[in-house]
């Protein structure tokens, strides 16, 4: 399998890779995208012409962004929806609510290095809201996506994924000490094998299923951490942040292509073990058969 090399790299911004793309009469949803990289990955979409939908817990600040992006591009279809990833009922409430074809969906939101919380099913919080509930609003987005014929689904991961596969035997720390990286990595691991197994599930359907490492962007996501820790040289601005989510959703160079894991808008080399520099990507990740068994389990846990 080639590895995809694109023209974009880690100084890309998403203005540029978007520029002469024409998505309009095509459906965007973002979620989280009041804040960091999801408010430029939706200004990038909106400036292709994209009708976008931003998926957030604060409508209030959803309402804000979404003016501020009508404003800076021109697109007016810009609209706003609530929703708590941690939170079924939310999910279940935003799900009933569309009704039209979607072409383009970001798993985006996320948080990072909780404090130990459960919700109350008992699942731990970073594995419920970045992996398990954008597994549910994908499951529930499933008729919808396949309706255009070419759907893509972008899964926000990181190269902390890099710290811990999905340990099947205690995903919720109800026997491990609780760590807060360690949940984080499990985390954006279990958003890799998602779009491994949305891939090999729903390919006949026409969708295709990436994950991506944004880079270090500062944003609130560093908030339980006391900010963040990469050195200035190694961050990246919310536009190069937010490259690669749409470089993701919208290339040409991406058409048909599913289950594979990019970094700085090029797809990342397969890592033989964790390096300083947190590069590649780990070989649990890209698994079909880690991918089929947390496909499995997340329907277990959902009672389906």
């Amino acid at each position: 399998m080639t590895q995809i090399k694109t023209p974009f790299g880690r100084h890309s911004t998403a203005a540029e890779v978007v520029k002469g793309i024409d998505l309009s009469g095509k459906r965007a949803i973002v979620t989280g995208a009041a804040s960091g990289i999801g408010i430029e990955t939706a200004r990038a979409l909106a400036q292709t012409g994209a009708e976008v939908t931003l998926a957030v817990r604060n409508i209030d600040a959803g309402e804000k962004t979404a003016a501020d992006i009508t404003a800076t591009t021109g697109n007016g279809n810009i609209h706003v929806a609530s929703l708590d990833l941690a939170d079924r009922a939310s999910i279940a409430t935003f799900v009933a609510a569309w009704d039209k074809p979607l072409h383009i969906l970001v798993n985006n939101a996320g948080v990072m290095a909780l404090p130990e919380q459960h919700t109350p099913e008992g699942w731990e919080m970073q594995f419920a809201t970045n992996y398990l509930g954008h597994f549910v609003l994908a499951l529930g987005l499933h008729k919808a996506l396949a309706a255009d014929g070419a759907a893509r689904i972008v899964s926000v991961s990181s190269s902390g994924h890099l710290l811990s596969p999905v340990v099947f035997d205690d995903i919720h720390f109800a026997f491990r000490p609780y760590d807060p990286w360690l949940a984080y990595g499990q985390s954006k691991t279990a958003s890799i094998l998602f779009a491994v197994g949305t891939t090999k599930r729903w390919f006949r359907d026409g969708i295709t299923a990436n994950a991506l490492m944004p880079g270090a962007i500062v944003t609130n996501l560093q908030r339980h951490v006391g900010g963040i820790q990469t050195p200035p040289e190694r961050q990246k601005t919310p536009e190069q942040g937010a490259a690669t989510s749409v470089l993701l959703a919208t290339s040409p160079l991406l058409e048909g292509i599913g289950g594979r894991y990019f970094v700085d808008c090029n797809e990342a080399a397969i890592a033989t073990k964790r390096t300083e520099d947190y590069s590649g990507v780990a070989p649990y990740a890209l698994d079909s058969d880690n991918a089929d068994r947390l496909w499995d389990e997340s329907l277990r846990l959902l009672g389906q």
